[in-house]
Protein backbone atom coordinates (compact mmCIF):
# COMPACT_ATOMS: atom_id res chain seq x y z
CA UNK A 1 0.00 0.00 0.00
CA UNK A 2 1.33 3.27 -1.05
CA UNK A 3 2.50 5.58 1.52
CA UNK A 4 0.39 8.61 2.77
CA UNK A 5 2.33 11.89 1.33
CA UNK A 6 2.90 14.11 4.57
CA UNK A 7 3.08 18.09 4.15
CA UNK A 8 6.58 19.11 5.08
CA UNK A 9 8.73 22.76 5.12
CA UNK A 10 12.02 23.65 3.25
CA UNK A 11 15.04 21.59 3.31
CA UNK A 12 17.93 23.81 4.55
CA UNK A 13 21.07 23.08 3.39
CA UNK A 14 24.09 23.97 4.95
CA UNK A 15 24.86 25.89 8.51
CA UNK A 16 22.20 28.99 8.63
CA UNK A 17 23.24 32.52 9.48
CA UNK A 18 22.21 32.76 13.02
CA UNK A 19 22.50 36.78 13.19
CA UNK A 20 20.94 38.64 10.57
CA UNK A 21 20.93 42.02 10.84
CA UNK A 22 17.57 43.04 9.85
CA UNK A 23 16.13 46.10 12.39
CA UNK A 24 13.43 44.29 13.99
CA UNK A 25 12.86 45.85 17.41
CA UNK A 26 9.92 47.62 16.64
CA UNK A 27 7.74 44.27 15.46
CA UNK A 28 5.69 42.27 16.94
CA UNK A 29 6.32 39.79 19.82
CA UNK A 30 7.42 36.14 18.43
CA UNK A 31 5.16 33.81 18.35
CA UNK A 32 2.08 36.45 17.22
CA UNK A 33 -0.65 35.07 16.13
CA UNK A 34 -0.40 37.52 13.44
CA UNK A 35 3.03 36.61 11.86
CA UNK A 36 2.55 34.59 8.84
CA UNK A 37 3.70 31.14 8.15
CA UNK A 38 5.19 30.27 4.91
CA UNK A 39 3.49 27.56 3.11
CA UNK A 40 4.01 24.25 2.38
CA UNK A 41 3.75 21.32 -0.66
CA UNK A 42 3.03 18.24 -0.16
CA UNK A 43 6.31 15.51 -0.67
CA UNK A 44 6.50 11.99 -0.16
CA UNK A 45 8.62 11.26 2.50
CA UNK A 46 11.86 9.24 2.58
CA UNK A 47 12.40 5.90 3.77
CA UNK A 48 14.13 6.56 6.42
CA UNK A 49 13.54 5.57 10.71
CA UNK A 50 13.28 8.64 13.01
CA UNK A 51 15.28 8.82 15.89
CA UNK A 52 13.47 10.59 18.03
CA UNK A 53 9.18 10.36 17.08
CA UNK A 54 8.39 13.04 19.06
CA UNK A 55 9.87 16.07 17.54
CA UNK A 56 8.23 17.58 14.74
CA UNK A 57 9.96 20.57 13.36
CA UNK A 58 13.07 21.15 11.13
CA UNK A 59 16.18 20.37 12.08
CA UNK A 60 19.87 21.68 10.70
CA UNK A 61 22.62 20.24 10.65
CA UNK A 62 25.65 22.79 12.33
CA UNK A 63 28.54 23.48 14.79
CA UNK A 64 27.47 24.10 17.98
CA UNK A 65 27.98 26.94 20.25
CA UNK A 66 31.39 26.88 21.79
CA UNK A 67 29.58 28.77 24.63
CA UNK A 68 26.68 26.25 25.28
CA UNK A 69 26.19 25.98 28.69
CA UNK A 70 23.85 23.03 29.24
CA UNK A 71 24.44 22.38 33.05
CA UNK A 72 23.25 26.03 33.69
CA UNK A 73 19.90 25.61 32.01
CA UNK A 74 18.91 22.17 33.65
CA UNK A 75 19.76 24.39 37.18
CA UNK A 76 15.92 24.77 38.81
CA UNK A 77 14.22 27.76 36.79
CA UNK A 78 11.16 28.89 38.25
CA UNK A 79 7.54 27.58 36.10
CA UNK A 80 9.88 25.29 33.70
CA UNK A 81 8.24 22.18 34.34
CA UNK A 82 4.62 24.66 33.35
CA UNK A 83 5.23 25.77 29.60
CA UNK A 84 5.46 22.70 27.40
CA UNK A 85 4.26 23.41 23.39
CA UNK A 86 2.75 20.57 22.22
CA UNK A 87 2.49 21.26 18.42
CA UNK A 88 1.75 18.74 15.96
CA UNK A 89 3.47 19.64 12.68
CA UNK A 90 5.62 17.73 10.27
CA UNK A 91 9.09 17.01 11.14
CA UNK A 92 11.64 17.80 8.22
CA UNK A 93 15.83 17.35 9.52
CA UNK A 94 19.24 17.14 8.20
CA UNK A 95 21.22 14.25 8.55
CA UNK A 96 24.65 12.97 8.02
CA UNK A 97 24.16 12.22 4.51
CA UNK A 98 22.04 15.10 3.32
CA UNK A 99 18.56 12.97 4.04
CA UNK A 100 15.63 13.85 5.37
CA UNK A 101 13.03 12.51 7.56
CA UNK A 102 9.72 13.38 8.85
CA UNK A 103 6.91 12.12 11.19
CA UNK A 104 4.29 13.55 13.08
CA UNK A 105 3.90 13.82 16.74
CA UNK A 106 3.49 15.77 20.07
CA UNK A 107 6.74 18.29 20.35
CA UNK A 108 7.18 19.37 23.81
CA UNK A 109 10.27 21.78 24.84
CA UNK A 110 12.38 18.80 27.12
CA UNK A 111 12.70 17.17 23.62
CA UNK A 112 15.42 20.05 22.72
CA UNK A 113 17.83 18.65 25.17
CA UNK A 114 17.87 15.48 23.06
CA UNK A 115 19.33 17.53 20.57
CA UNK A 116 22.18 16.02 19.02
CA UNK A 117 25.35 18.57 19.37
CA UNK A 118 25.20 19.46 16.09
CA UNK A 119 21.66 19.88 15.71
CA UNK A 120 19.53 23.15 15.67
CA UNK A 121 15.98 23.85 15.05
CA UNK A 122 16.18 25.99 12.32
CA UNK A 123 13.55 29.20 12.60
CA UNK A 124 13.10 31.20 9.87
CA UNK A 125 11.99 34.89 9.55
CA UNK A 126 9.33 36.92 7.20
CA UNK A 127 10.98 39.62 4.92
CA UNK A 128 9.93 41.87 8.27
CA UNK A 129 12.75 39.71 10.10
CA UNK A 130 10.24 38.24 12.47
CA UNK A 131 10.29 34.44 13.40
CA UNK A 132 6.94 32.25 11.84
CA UNK A 133 5.74 29.03 11.85
CA UNK A 134 5.52 26.50 14.57
CA UNK A 135 9.49 27.31 15.10
CA UNK A 136 8.86 30.53 16.18
CA UNK A 137 6.41 29.20 18.60
CA UNK A 138 8.82 27.15 19.98
CA UNK A 139 10.99 29.44 20.50
CA UNK A 140 9.00 31.76 22.60
CA UNK A 141 8.80 28.68 24.42
CA UNK A 142 12.27 28.39 25.00
CA UNK A 143 12.55 32.61 25.75
CA UNK A 144 10.19 31.73 28.73
CA UNK A 145 12.12 28.68 30.16
CA UNK A 146 15.22 30.97 30.36
CA UNK A 147 13.60 34.11 31.32
CA UNK A 148 12.31 32.38 34.46
CA UNK A 149 16.18 30.91 35.75
CA UNK A 150 17.17 33.04 38.33
CA UNK A 151 20.74 31.50 37.81
CA UNK A 152 20.83 33.16 33.85
CA UNK A 153 18.87 36.12 34.06
CA UNK A 154 18.62 37.48 37.73
CA UNK A 155 15.10 39.42 38.87
CA UNK A 156 17.19 41.49 41.73
CA UNK A 157 17.26 44.23 38.33
CA UNK A 158 15.01 47.78 38.37
CA UNK A 159 15.09 47.06 34.79
CA UNK A 160 15.93 45.29 32.00
CA UNK A 161 18.23 47.78 31.00
CA UNK A 162 20.15 47.38 34.42
CA UNK A 163 20.17 43.23 33.28
CA UNK A 164 24.30 43.12 32.45
CA UNK A 165 24.83 42.52 28.89
CA UNK A 166 26.93 39.41 29.98
CA UNK A 167 23.75 37.50 31.31
CA UNK A 168 21.96 38.57 28.43
CA UNK A 169 24.49 37.64 26.38
CA UNK A 170 24.51 33.95 28.11
CA UNK A 171 20.79 33.38 27.20
CA UNK A 172 21.34 34.44 23.83
CA UNK A 173 23.84 31.60 23.75
CA UNK A 174 21.55 28.94 25.28
CA UNK A 175 19.51 30.12 22.35
CA UNK A 176 21.90 29.80 19.35
CA UNK A 177 22.75 26.27 21.02
CA UNK A 178 19.33 25.10 20.05
CA UNK A 179 18.08 27.22 17.33
CA UNK A 180 19.10 28.61 14.14
CA UNK A 181 17.81 31.77 13.71
CA UNK A 182 17.40 33.69 10.81
CA UNK A 183 16.54 36.91 12.91
CA UNK A 184 18.71 39.30 14.54
CA UNK A 185 19.92 39.01 18.14
CA UNK A 186 18.75 42.96 19.43
CA UNK A 187 15.22 41.13 18.20
CA UNK A 188 15.71 37.91 20.78
CA UNK A 189 17.20 39.92 23.54
CA UNK A 190 14.25 42.34 23.27
CA UNK A 191 11.64 39.59 23.00
CA UNK A 192 13.62 38.02 26.10
CA UNK A 193 13.31 41.44 28.09
CA UNK A 194 9.37 41.36 27.93
CA UNK A 195 9.36 37.85 28.76
CA UNK A 196 11.74 38.62 32.08
CA UNK A 197 9.17 42.04 32.74
CA UNK A 198 6.15 39.48 32.85
CA UNK A 199 7.99 37.06 34.99
CA UNK A 200 8.80 39.72 37.28
CA UNK A 201 4.82 41.20 37.30
CA UNK A 202 3.84 37.42 37.85
CA UNK A 203 6.25 37.69 41.34
CA UNK A 204 5.20 40.20 41.87
CA UNK A 205 1.37 39.66 41.94
CA UNK A 206 1.70 35.89 42.72
CA UNK A 207 4.16 36.13 46.26
CA UNK A 208 4.21 39.57 47.31
CA UNK A 209 1.09 40.32 49.45
CA UNK A 210 1.13 43.86 50.34
CA UNK A 211 -1.20 43.12 53.83
CA UNK A 212 2.05 41.37 55.40
CA UNK A 213 4.94 42.39 57.46
CA UNK A 214 8.19 42.76 55.54
CA UNK A 215 9.51 40.26 57.15
CA UNK A 216 6.58 37.84 56.03
CA UNK A 217 7.29 39.45 52.37
CA UNK A 218 10.88 38.30 52.56
CA UNK A 219 9.90 34.55 54.13
CA UNK A 220 8.02 34.42 51.21
CA UNK A 221 10.37 33.07 48.43
CA UNK A 222 8.82 31.03 45.10
CA UNK A 223 9.52 27.98 44.86
CA UNK A 224 13.38 27.53 42.98
CA UNK A 225 13.99 31.55 43.33
CA UNK A 226 17.32 32.43 44.94
CA UNK A 227 16.71 33.92 48.13
CA UNK A 228 19.25 36.71 47.82
CA UNK A 229 17.30 37.71 44.97
CA UNK A 230 13.86 37.44 46.12
CA UNK A 231 14.96 39.18 49.16
CA UNK A 232 16.54 42.34 46.96
CA UNK A 233 13.71 42.65 44.95
CA UNK A 234 11.04 42.70 48.12
CA UNK A 235 13.10 45.32 49.44
CA UNK A 236 12.76 47.71 46.21
CA UNK A 237 9.37 47.05 46.02
CA UNK A 238 8.02 47.57 49.27
CA UNK A 239 10.44 50.54 49.22
CA UNK A 240 7.98 51.86 46.23
CA UNK A 241 4.78 51.34 48.11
Amino acid sequence: MPRRPVRAHRIVQGTPNSTETNSTEQQTAIGSSNAPVTLEEPIEAQNKMPRRPVRAHRIVQGTPNSTETNSIEQQTAIGSSNVPVTLEEPIEAQTETAGMRRVRGRTLLSDLYDLDPVERVQVSSNSFGQPVGSEARLLAGYMGILARNANILPINFESWHKVPESNKNQALDNIKARFALEVSDAYVKKALGKRWRDHKSTLKKDYFKTKTTLDERLQNVPPGMLRYQWEEVVRFWTSKK
